[in-house]
């Protein structure tokens, strides 16, 4: 590890360092501070966010087959907790509030992540649908849809991603370029309706969860254990 220490500020470094409880972990922010060229204060957010327990908790079960990466850039769950939205505030506020925001979103999704529009429309039989949010990653080599819901995931959801996907691939993307991906992202999900809902689709996509304000990180912690059958980290 120590070459890639040195191509991390020192201030970084003794971040990392003691707030780390494991090697993993310390390896872990150290490979991301370094990609992502975080500076203190975004790499002490994404500590405080649990972003590698949130990482490790996503990476076995949502990437999809059809997308390879280096690095699995879909988490199960967001942490958007610089939003200011309204008390029962609807699915435009979410998406003007990411828009407004886009800066911090930039920072959980990865700055693979170019945004290209939002409420993008694709045109099928004289009728326009919207896409709430459309990206391009650039390791990835795709279009990625993104649909932001205010409640709990509904399965009829997959229908709808599957004919965006299908929109993009036929109309937007280029002959060179991979499959568009999809994201889902509510503001809660059952794992076990997700995966009967998405069992039969053949498009790459995922459900992922939001939270609008900083998770606890020692229950992703122990959920981070309990996967892994690993006994508790000293503190």
């Amino acid at each position: 590890m120590s070459p890639l220490v040195t191509q991390l500020s020192w201030t970084n470094h003794l971040l990392i360092m003691s707030g780390c409880k494991s090697d993993e972990e310390r390896e872990f922010y150290i490979r991301l501070a370094i990609k992502e060229r975080y500076t203190k204060r975004q790499l002490e957010r994404q500590m405080d966010s649990g972003y590698y327990e949130r990482y490790m908790l996503s990476k076995d079960k949502i990437l999809p087959e059809k997308v390879q990466a280096e690095l699995n850039p879909f988490l199960d769950s967001y942490v958007i907790e610089f939003l200011d939205l309204p008390t029962g505030f609807l699915e435009k506020d979410l998406r003007k509030g990411l828009i407004s925001g886009m800066k911090q979103f930039m920072l959980e999704i990865g700055k693979d992540f170019t945004f290209i529009d939002e409420e993008y429309a694709i045109t099928v039989g004289g009728e326009d649908f919207r896409i709430d949010l459309l990206f391009y990653h650039r390791t990835l080599r795709c279009l990625v849809a993104i649909e932001l819901k205010t409640g709990k995931f509904k399965p009829e959801y997959v229908s709808k991603m599957d004919f965006y996907l299908e929109g993009l691939d036929r109309q937007v993307k280029k002959p060179d370029e991979n499959p568009s991906v999809g994201l889902i992202l509510c503001a809660s999900k059952n794992d076990e309706v997700v995966e009967y809902a998405m069992s039969r689709t053949m498009s790459p996509m995922m459900v992922s969860q939001y939270q609008l304000q900083l998770p606890d990180k020692e229950v992703l912690r122990k959920k981070l254990q309990e996967l892994a059958n690993i006994p508790q980290l000293e503190e």
